[in-house]
């Protein structure tokens, strides 16, 4: 694993533990995070660290730069497929995610993953090499479409010698830099948990089916040890229908409510 960090987390002092909060990738199941969000700060529930992949480093990113859930969801609901592509051909995907890019530094400025309120981890994939990247310090645009080049459907982000693609072949719920960030208690969202994949409608769900499929099973072992699992059942909505994104909010509000309610109500 590659990891570029900053100054390691100091652990909380007092008896008060240090807690994580993982957004995992899921294309546009990831409206789902923005419910979650909508429900923590309902609950008073607060991270003290962010990690993220794909989608989930959109949303992680957003929520540790100070954006509110309003604020994310209001961006989700004005995104189009088409707003995350721009049809650039290249030799290792038909799409070019600069303007993913784009809508990150539109919402935030240039800035860099060091320098969030809350601190950031956005995890991405070496396909060179099959290495985990960890990123926390640089541009956030970058290290977001880093980690939601999704292989094959958009092109790889060139950086330090290295070809970055989505994080979901590596670490799909990105755990573990959460603990390496000093967190004592972590809290996950895994998308795809409860997720019944749909039949294919053409080659990028085909090819979205067979990556999120594939790691399912390998992201349940690297979540075993968390604290707490939110996995909102998100099996009638597809992975690209963006017209489904209020109902997927709605769904990770209402099914991350009662189990975060009751997580804190044991931990006091």
């Amino acid at each position: 694993m590659d990891t570029w960090t900053s100054e390691k987390a100091a652990p909380m002092r007092g008896s008060e533990a240090r807690t994580g909060l993982a957004f995992g990738g899921g294309v546009v199941l990831g409206a789902a995070h923005i419910g979650v969000l909508k429900a923590m700060q309902e609950l008073g529930f607060r991270a003290d660290c962010v990690a993220g992949t794909s989608i989930g480093s959109f949303v992680a990113a957003l929520h540790a730069f100070g954006k509110s859930w309003e604020e994310i969801e209001k961006v989700a609901l004005e995104l189009d497929w088409s707003d995350l592509s721009g049809l650039t051909i290249s030799g290792y995907g038909l799409l070019s995610i600069r303007k993913f890019g784009d809508i990150v530094n539109r919402l935030l400025g240039s800035c860099r993953i060091e320098d969030a309120p809350v601190p950031l981890a956005i995890v991405a994939t070496d396909i060179c090499t099959g290495r985990k990247v960890v990123m926390r310090r640089g541009d956030v645009a970058m290290a977001v479409m880093a980690s939601s080049s999704i292989p094959g459907i958009f092109k790889p982000v060139e950086h330090h010698r290295m070809l970055l693609v989505d994080g979901v072949l590596t670490e799909n719920v990105p755990v573990s830099p959460l603990t390496d960030m000093g967190a004592e208690r972590i809290v996950c969202i895994d998308l795809l948990g409860r997720h019944t994949f749909r039949r294919p409608e053409h080659m990028a769900t085909l090819l979205l089916n067979a990556f999120y499929s594939a790691m399912r099973s390998v992201s349940q072992m690297q979540i075993q040890n968390a604290d707490l699992v939110i996995s909102p059942d998100l099996s009638g909505f597809s992975l690209v229908d963006m017209s489904a994104v209020p109902a997927i909010v709605d769904t990770g509000y209402r099914e991350s409510f009662p189990l975060i309610k009751s997580w804190m109500e044991r931990g006091k």
